[in-house]
């Protein structure tokens, strides 16, 4: 495989023409400018590039296995970690308080992107930690906070989250794990999760476990659900966590892909834990967790397809095949031939307008944690509600696309496996359904983030788009920009007034068209940015705005066409067939 390279040029360009990363520091009083960031960048990328992707393959070939009981990781992985962690990587942007480095969040979330591109069975280990800090950091006591954050941000312990079972998925009212007070302040949590990433593993340390279960007068429903902080270590005497608490891995998960992640079966045999939050407000507690897990999912998406292209784009220049276009010469490489750019440039459309995407909803982040100004807050935390979906479900779906597509241009040497192509397109497969399937996400969109302060914050973001479509002229891509923005519109008001069946079937249509909208805005973003195009990036972002505008932004109109339809009446006499 080629050697991984860091998207850094990229990144520059983003902090320095497009986010104006500098200015928003300042406004949030941060002592970071996108020299440093470059700086920090450049020293994560060589992490992924030098440690993480040689562990790639052979981690998925080996896989982690289930020996007496206790999880080995493949080899390499666990001395990596305890080297990612002794680095100071897993407090990137975890707050000062608790030992964190505080640097903004999009730089955490870039990082969590060459992560993916690079080993992402190894990536979920620290994001899953991180999901956790900010579920504890949030909702937990004074004292399981003095006692957990500390070495979760430091690396020393690790995270992991536990709402699944085998009868209950997407639909926690049905989970039936259950804890009872042990009248010290502490619960007995028994029951068995399915889908457990980082349930185990051999790094050292403790795991703690966030498990969603039941106390014995909780009311039916999701309102009857409450968070546990399980660890699989408890104090002992001496304040050390020595004492093994009473849970095990069952099993490990054979999956499709992420083979070194280990999927754990976990029981809860009267472990003890603690509670999080407030009894029966468990799922709210526990989502400030899976929207960070869901950002990062989205990113995940975003640095497979990325990775690919690095690949695909190497093996185009390099291999030879077929003649010229005016037949003069051959062979020729093959990215010499029309239809293999295309999908290269479909790929590449993606992967630079998603980073950038992805790097202004992270500083949107930043603002609602950091601004002075309340309102202002609150106006983020919103933007950042609105993307999340957006992010976790358009990102993964086009991420898989483009592991295909890049898969693609090798021909047959993508379906075998020392290429590494296959693994990326079994890798970015689960992104798509774990934290919440894209189908959940899309009707997250349209069913509770459209609705937000009355549709006042998906049309303040619209107006955003406007106006930064009206300053960038008669640019190809800002028209066609501003055109597939106003179909989005009316396919926002028409859904205010659609029924279920109506918005169920409209719902991942208008999710993808949102996407599209979002990254033509980031495209024209770009576009002004690169101005006349001094040099080769310049040149190359200018290309890539016009093919966006030429070959991806039509799809808007049929994706506007379908919602405008009435697909929902369609739907519901589609389901007398089956």
């Amino acid at each position: 495989m080629q050697s991984y390279a860091p998207p850094i040029d990229d990144y520059r360009f983003l902090l320095n023409d497009v986010l104006g990363f500098d200015q928003a520091m300042a406004e949030l009083g941060k002592e970071v400018d996108a020299d440093l960031a470059v700086a920090v960048l450049e020293e994560a990328g060589k992490v992924c590039a030098e440690r993480l992707q040689p562990l790639n393959r052979e981690g998925d070939e080996q896989g982690s296995r289930l020996v007496d009981g206790a999880v080995q990781t493949p080899d390499g992985f666990a001395q990596a970690y305890r080297d990612f962690a002794e680095g100071g990587w897993t407090s990137l942007s975890a707050d000062p308080a608790h030992g964190g480095q505080g640097l903004p969040f999009v730089l955490q979330l870039w990082f969590d992107e060459m992560m993916s591109a690079t080993n992402l069975s190894f990536g979920l280990f620290p994001g899953l930690s991180r999901g956790a800090c900010e579920a504890i950091a949030a909702h937990a006591s004074d004292e399981l906070k003095a006692a957990y954050l500390e070495p979760l941000v430091s690396g020393e312990w690790t995270g992991a989250m536990a709402l699944t079972e085998s009868g209950a998925g997407t639909d926690l009212a049905l989970l039936k794990t259950r804890a009872t007070p042990k009248g010290d302040g502490s619960y007995a949590v028994a029951g068995t999760k399915i889908f457990i990433s980082s349930g185990d593993h051999d790094f050292g340390g403790n795991i703690v476990h966030l498990v969603l279960a039941r106390l014995p007068d909780a009311p039916p429903g999701v309102k009857g659900i409450s968070l546990f902080l399980v660890p699989k270590f408890l104090p002992d005497a001496d304040g050390g966590f020595t004492v093994r608490n009473a849970m095990s891995v069952g099993s490990l998960e054979k999956k499709m892909g992420i083979h070194a992640q280990p999927t754990c079966v976990m029981h809860y045999d009267d472990a003890t834990g603690w509670l999080v939050g407030e009894a029966h407000r468990g799922l709210a507690a526990m989502f400030t967790m899976m929207n960070a897990e869901r950002l990062m999912v989205g990113i995940q998406g975003l640095g497979i397809a990325g990775g690919a292209y690095q690949q695909a784009v190497a093996y185009a220049r390099d291999r030879l095949q077929g003649r010229s276009a005016d037949g003069a010469r051959g062979p020729v490489a093959i990215i010499e031939h029309a239809d293999v750019r295309r999908m290269l440039l479909n790929v590449r459309a993606f992967v630079e307008a998603g980073r950038a995407l992805a790097g202004w909803t992270a500083l949107q982040l930043d603002r609602a944690k950091a601004h002075a100004d309340a309102d202002e807050r609150g106006q983020a935390d919103a933007l950042v509600a609105l993307l999340t979906p957006v992010i976790k479900a358009a990102f993964t779906d086009y991420g898989f696309e483009c592991a295909v597509q890049a898969q693609q241009v090798f021909g047959g040497h993508g379906y075998i496996r020392e290429w590494g192509m296959e693994q990326f397109v079994r890798d970015a497969r689960i992104a798509q359904i774990y934290e919440g399937t894209n189908g959940v996400q899309a009707m997250d969109l349209v069913g509770r983030k459209l609705p937000m302060a009355d549709g006042a914050v998906v049309e303040g973001f619209f107006d955003g788009i406007a106006a930064d479509v009206a300053a960038a002229g008669d640019r190809v891509i800002a028209v066609r920009t501003g055109e597939a923005l106003a179909l989005l519109r009316e396919a926002t008001v028409a859904l205010r007034g659609a029924d279920v069946d109506a918005t169920g079937a409209a719902a991942v249509d208008y999710l993808r068209l949102f996407a599209l909208v979002a990254m033509g805005w980031m495209w024209t973003r770009m576009a002004v940015a690169a101005g006349s195009g001094e040099t080769a990036l310049h040149q190359g972002k200018l290309a890539v705005a016009d093919y966006y505008a030429r070959r991806v932004l039509p799809q808007a109109s049929g994706l506007a066409a379908s919602i405008a339809a009435g697909e929902g009446a369609i739907m519901g006499l589609a389901a007398e067939a089956f």
